[in-house]
């Protein structure tokens, strides 16, 4: 099986609705949401142009270990506070990104999916590390 593999580092925001503010205007809901975005489609093209990504016209697994910044007061092992964003909307930014970056035509492609949400360990900066998987070739 093909696959892509990569680390989008940046502070990971989940994917927010969006609000309308007038004249068919409409913004993202979550601070960093947009930023974070673009981390993501950055490292993506960066990976997918250094190996000669083809986009994927097919069936796609996702696997996405999403690094959380850990507040100074919280000693507990795992992010499940709100402040550390819903895995199933962090996984909503990351499969829009790989959209945009044409690593899969969209995101309805994608038949896997594994989000892990975690904090930093040895010191390691917060983002996430992504793996796309050509399941075509499975078949």
């Amino acid at each position: 099986m093909t696959s892509l593999t990569f680390f989008a580092e940046g502070t990971p925001a989940p994917k927010g609705s969006l609000r309308h503010v007038g004249h068919g205007r409409l913004i993202e809901q979550v601070k960093g949401s947009g930023p974070w975005k673009t981390a993501v489609i950055l490292a993506a093209a960066v990976e997918r142009d250094r190996v000669g990504w083809a986009t994927l016209t097919g069936p796609v697994k996702v696997t996405a270990l999403v690094v959380v910044p850990r507040p100074k007061s919280v000693r507990r092992l795992f992010p499940i506070k709100r402040s550390a964003g819903d895995s199933d909307k962090h996984a909503r930014n990351i499969l829009d990104a790989l959209t945009e970056a044409h690593i899969y035509g969209d995101d309805s492609q994608v038949i896997d999916l594994h989000i892990f949400k975690r904090y930093p360990t040895d010191g390691r900066p917060p983002g996430a590390l992504i793996r796309i998987t050509d399941m075509e070739e499975a078949t």
